[in-house]
């Protein structure tokens, strides 16, 4: 089982009893606000997302990570790692992305767990580049991403929705230096 200790939390694999405290996360509208069109998430979807992300895990050897406290056990969100799939233009890129509960924002868990999950793709996985695909605005995701080293590269058109997105990206070369 794929686990990551940061000296504040543990990035791991998905349970069953997670769902209910993640469906709460993606209920919130702050937390909603810039993912997709803005809606919050159902449980129902909720479920089949984090089936899925165990199913990438088993098929491509990375995925969503859950992120919880190390003190406390609390799920705190996610981050991880998924091939970019509603834009063909960032194939075949794998994205790095993080959602995290709104009372955990301004702690910097974030972006621990984001740069613990980038040292995981470019490191133990060996991908040569990673990408963040941003909804542009999201000045919060936008901190993390430089943070984790990432630079702007391009400006793109959500496929669906029709917003703007900054896609950031790091290649291994850079993540070394």
């Amino acid at each position: 089982m794929t686990e990551i200790h940061t000296p504040r939390l543990l990035l791991r694999r998905w349970h069953e009893d997670d769902v209910p405290f993640l469906a709460d996360i993606n209920a919130d509208p702050r937390v909603m606000r810039w993912v997709g069109d803005g809606s919050v998430i159902g449980a129902g979807t909720t479920a089949e997302d984090v089936e899925r992300w165990e199913e990438e895990w088993d098929d491509e050897g990375f995925g969503v990570f859950a992120v919880e406290l190390l003190g406390s056990g609390e799920l705190i969100g996610f981050t991880g790692l998924s091939w970019t799939e509603f834009s063909p233009e960032e194939l075949p890129d794998v994205a790095i992305g993080w959602r995290l509960g709104a009372q955990f924002w301004g702690q910097g868990y974030a972006s621990e767990a984001a740069h613990a999950t980038l040292e995981f793709a470019l490191q133990d996985r060996g991908l040569d580049r990673v990408v963040a695909v941003i909804r542009t605005g999201d000045e919060a995701s936008e901190n993390v991403a430089r943070k984790l080293g990432m630079a702007p590269e391009r400006e793109t058109t959500h496929p669906v929705h029709g917003f703007p997105l900054t896609v950031h990206a790091i290649d291994l070369t850079e993540y070394q230096a």
